[in-house]
């Protein structure tokens, strides 16, 4: 696995390294010998450009090293050139970054992008949705936070603890509308996930104190 990581990390430059030592051996003994070099040095540097560094991110997402994984991001100069459902994570992957550092036009604008080239799962999509939806809460825009959770719901998302943050947002959405009953059903909804990710169970915690007194 390391290796193939180093392969990753660095097969641009063998790429173009075995490129030039074909371009050798094809003046001094001709193009066929030369002509494996090329091949692989060819195949190289068109991954480098297809496919991109994605995988190398994973271990620094793994250990929330959002710092690694936004110098992994900064390494593709043309991201245009990757294939597109690689481009929509390179997106999507871009947005979460740009949240972290509470820039929330520049994720908003990111992972539009990445949503608008289409993610490879449902789930996926999904997930990216809801995003969106805790981008426009942050942004205090409530009817567009509320129309993409409701959109992220219906495509499906990977898993309980996304699904039990959804129906939270929700539920905070219709308390501010003051459509109580519609809250009561959406809370209801995300304590029956039994969620584990402690924000999410702090947050059910602190909502069971106030929604039991409020009317509907």
């Amino acid at each position: 696995m390391k290796f193939y990581n180093l392969l990753i990390k660095y097969r641009l430059q063998l790429g173009i390294a075995l490129i030039i030592i074909g371009g050798v051996t094809n003046y001094l003994s001709g193009f066929w010998p030369a002509f494996p070099l090329y091949f692989v040095g060819l195949i190289l540097v068109l991954g480098h450009f297809f496919f991109g560094p994605l995988r190398l991110i994973q271990e620094y997402l793994e250990s929330g090293d959002m710092e690694g994984a936004e110098r992994v991001l900064n390494t593709i100069k043309f991201p245009g050139l990757l294939y597109k459902p690689i481009r929509s994570a390179y997106y999507t992957l871009k947005g979460n970054v740009a949240m972290m550092k509470q820039d929330y036009d520049g994720a908003e604008k990111m992972m539009k992008k990445g949503l608008d080239l289409g993610m490879p799962m449902k789930e996926a999509e999904g997930a990216s949705l809801l995003q969106m939806g805790m981008l426009s809460m942050q942004k205090n825009d409530m009817k567009q936070a509320e129309s993409y959770i409701r959109q992220a719901l219906r495509k499906g998302l990977p898993d309980k603890e996304n699904e039990a943050a959804a129906y939270l947002q929700m539920c905070s959405i219709m308390m501010n509308k003051r459509e109580f009953r519609a809250a009561k059903d959406f809370f209801r909804k995300a304590k029956a996930l039994r969620p584990t990710t402690p924000q999410i169970v702090d947050q059910i915690k602190q909502l069971e104190k106030y929604i039991t007194r409020i009317p509907g």
